[in-house]
């Protein structure tokens, strides 16, 4: 079989890695279709994945709606030359390839505000795949999995965090450290939102910086941080998962990395303008289960932060929860190959309910701020 897979971000291409090598240790013909934006093109070269980019992308809404049309010439052209008998991806650009290749196409989404790409993408779709958390009936093709997209590269199953990462961070084996990572918000989903400001940053690293080494990943590449006691995260980016794993804390106004943090057990506050009532379920499930905290002020993340880092406890009780939350969730990557294997057709793998069949996670009210 030919399978497509489209990695528009970084995270599609964690998503996707490990599915993709299980493929073609089968025998199958993989190929990864790539949009250049960020550090997508060197994570595929990291993984040694076979891919071809279809477009380029830079982190500014503008620089993606004027380039749609030669994205998808190209993608549609890349596609008709391998001739897939099936298409993986996260939104238009999957669905709608594999509508003018006539290619059966799973998306898999976890993200409820991207309703724009909702409804031109999944009318196309032989299969919608989402976590169980996810709170939006995208109907009759929807099925839902136990657990997060990130359950593909950061289950237990699939992932050991690797503590060598300390000495190329040049920290020392009992140094405490916190990751700052900063949203570029260049995606369609993030028209109108917004993170943390440079002050929002200076606030907290002031606070902390004395007590802790402060690491920043900054998407946009544009934080104006300079005189504060804090240094770019500089190692590849595929070495990310690791040094997250041993960090103390994450600060982040991004969404995957926050997910990400709580299945390794590395506690992370979020804050930007997604953070309210109609928040996505995998955050509130996450803060339900005492992981992450979603605030939505500067004060607020220094009022969590500091005693986090000063408990010492904290890491115990993380690691806990995060043994607690994994205990029933699937390996996304056994879902998507035997998905693969399925040609889209979901209805017979037991990992997989049709939406509103699996019971609602109930809160975990006796964990949080407080209580474990």
């Amino acid at each position: 079989m030919n399978y497509l897979f489209f990695t528009n971000t970084p995270a599609h291409v964690h998503l996707y890695k490990h599915a993709v090598q299980r493929l073609r240790d089968r025998g199958h013909e993989v190929l990864v279709l790539a949009r250049e934006y960020t550090c997508t093109v060197d994570l595929l070269e990291w993984y040694e994945l076979p891919y071809v980019v279809y477009g380029a992308c830079e982190t500014s809404k503008g620089s993606l709606l004027s380039r749609l049309p030669a994205h998808y010439a190209r993608a549609i052209t890349h596609a008709r030359r391998f001739d897939p008998d099936l298409i993986f991806g996260m939104g238009g650009y999957a669905a709608h390839t594999g509508a003018v290749t006539r290619t059966p196409t799973v998306l898999l989404i976890d993200s409820e505000p991207a309703s724009f790409d909702h409804t031109i993408s999944t009318p196309f779709a032989r299969s919608i795949l989402t976590p169980n958390t996810f709170r939006k009936d995208l109907g009759e093709n929807h099925y839902v999995f136990l657990g997060f997209k990130e359950c593909a590269y950061l289950h237990p199953e699939t992932y050991e965090p690797d503590p060598s990462v300390r000495e190329q961070l040049d920290l020392e084996a009992d140094e405490s450290y916190a990751i700052l990572r900063l949203n570029a918000f260049g995606s369609q989903h993030d028209v109108g939102k917004q993170g943390l400001t440079d002050d929002d940053c200076r606030r907290l690293v002031d606070r902390i910086g004395d007590d802790v080494t402060v690491l920043v990943s900054d998407e946009g590449g544009d934080a104006a941080l300079e005189g504060l006691s804090a240094r770019s995260f500089d190692l590849h980016p595929a070495l990310m998962h690791d040094a997250l794993a041993e960090a103390d804390l994450l600060v982040a106004d991004t969404q995957t990395m926050v997910t990400e943090a709580a299945l390794l057990g590395t506690p992370a506050i979020r804050s930007n303008s997604f953070v309210g009532d109609d928040d996505m379920g995998n955050f509130v499930e996450l803060e339900n289960r005492g992981l992450i905290h979603n605030v939505a002020s500067a004060d607020e993340i220094i009022d969590r932060a500091v005693p986090l880092l000063e408990a010492d406890d904290t890491a115990q009780k993380w690691r806990r929860r995060r043994n607690a939350l994994l205990a029933d969730k699937v390996n996304l990557t056994d879902v998507i190959v035997d998905v693969a294997l399925n040609l889209g057709a979901v209805d017979d793998l037991e990992a997989l309910e049709q939406f509103g069949q699996l019971p609602e996670p109930e809160p975990a009210t006796s964990v949080g701020v407080g209580g474990d």
